[in-house]
C-alpha cells in the first residue's frame, strides 16, 4: 500500500549492529536520558518514531561516534550502503557557560553529585537562572541530518540513532554537557575554582552526636533506614585508566616495559566487560 507515491520499504538485516538494551517499554532508565528521548518525540511524527524504535531494537544502527560536540552514526536501511546520520546540539557560548557555572556553584550538592558522575535532579534550575537550557527545548537547539531520501527531518534513521544515544546518556550523563560545549573536566574545574573562591564559613561548634545504644537497634538492625528508590548508580568506565595501578606506581621487581604496560590490555578489557555486564543486568531488573 502507498500514500502519495510513497512505497514502504523493508530494511536490510544488519550484521553486528548496536542493539538497544531495551527491547520493550522505555529506552532510558535515568531522568536525564528520558528528557533527551522526550526532546526527540516532540519533533518526530509517531510513524517515524515507531520505525525508529524498531530499527534501534533490531540493531540497524551500525555505529555511533562522538566528535567535537557532534554525533555521527551509520544506520542500515533498505539500500546496500548504510545511511549517514549526524546529530548536533547548538553549543552554549562562553558567556552563557560562565553564567551557568556561577549558578551551579551556588549549590554545593550540584558539585558533589556531578563529581560522583550523577546528574542533579534540579540542575535545570541553574540553567534557567542563566536563561539557557541544558536539554533541547526548541527545534533550533537540535540539528539533525541523514543521507537517506526521506523528505522528513528527523527521519526514522535519525530517530533510531537518537534512541540508542539515549541509552548512552544513561551510562554517561556528561555526554549532554559535551554536546553543549563543555567536557566533564572543564565543568568540574570551573566549579572547583568558584567554590575555592568563596569565603570560608564561620567555624561552628560541633554538637555531640546522639548515639543510640546497640540494644535498642537490634529489632530493626538489618532493615534499611531509608528507601533505595532515589539511590543513583553511575555505570561507566573509570575516568582515569588503571587508577589502582597508577596509585600504587610501577613495581620495582617487574622489568621494562613495566607492570602498567603489560596489564593495560587486560585492565581495559575487564573494564569494558564489567560495564557491559552491569548495564545489561540493570536493564533486566
Amino acid at each position: 500500500m502507498s500514500w502519495y507515491g510513497y512505497q514502504p520499504t523493508k530494511p536490510k538485516k544488519a550484521k553486528d549492529g548496536i542493539k538497544a538494551q531495551s527491547q520493550r517499554g522505555s529506552f532510558a532508565k535515568n531522568w536525564w536520558a528520558q528528557r533527551w528521548i522526550a526532546a526527540l518525540e516532540r519533533l518526530v511524527d509517531s510513524g517515524r518514531l515507531t520505525r525508529g524504535r524498531s530499527y534501534a531494537r533490531s540493531g540497524q544502527v551500525l555505529s555511533i561516534e562522538e566528535s567535537k560536540g557532534k554525533i555521527a552514526a551509520r544506520v542500515q536501511g533498505s539500500r546496500p550502503t548504510p545511511y549517514k546520520v549526524t546529530i548536533q546540539m547548538t553549543p552554549l557560548t562562553d558567556s552563557e557557560w560562565e553564567k551557568v557555572f556561577d549558578a551551579l556553584s551556588e549549590q554545593a550538592i550540584f558539585t558533589a553529585q556531578l563529581l560522583a558522575g550523577e546528574m542533579p535532579q534540579d540542575i535545570e534550575s541553574a540553567f534557567e537562572q542563566a536563561k539557557v537550557s541544558l536539554f533541547p527545548s526548541k527545534p533550533a537547539d537540535l540539528q539533525t541530518d541523514c543521507s537517506c531520501p526521506d523528505y522528513a527531518n528527523p527521519c526514522k534513521h535519525v530517530a533510531a540513532t537518537h534512541y540508542i544515544l539515549g541509552e548512552r546518556f544513561d551510562q554517561d550523563p556528561f555526554l549532554i554537557f559535551r554536546l553543549r560545549g563543555r567536557t566533564q573536566e572543564q565543568v568540574m574545574t570551573a566549579l572547583r575554582q568558584r567554590r575555592a573562591g568563596q569565603a570560608e564559613p564561620a567555624e561552628e561548634i560541633e554538637e555531640a552526636e546522639a548515639v543510640t545504644p546497640l540494644e535498642a537497634q537490634l529489632a530493626g538492625f538489618w532493615e534499611f533506614s531509608a528507601p533505595l528508590e532515589s539511590f543513583s548508580v553511575s555505570i561507566r568506565p573509570p575516568t582515569i585508566e588503571m587508577p589502582l595501578l597508577k596509585r600504587l606506581g610501577e613495581a620495582a621487581f617487574v622489568p621494562p616495559p613495566g607492570l602498567e604496560s603489560q596489564l593495560r590490555a587486560a585492565y581495559n578489557a575487564i573494564s569494558v566487560k564489567a560495564v557491559e555486564v552491569a548495564y545489561s543486568e540493570r536493564w533486566q531488573e
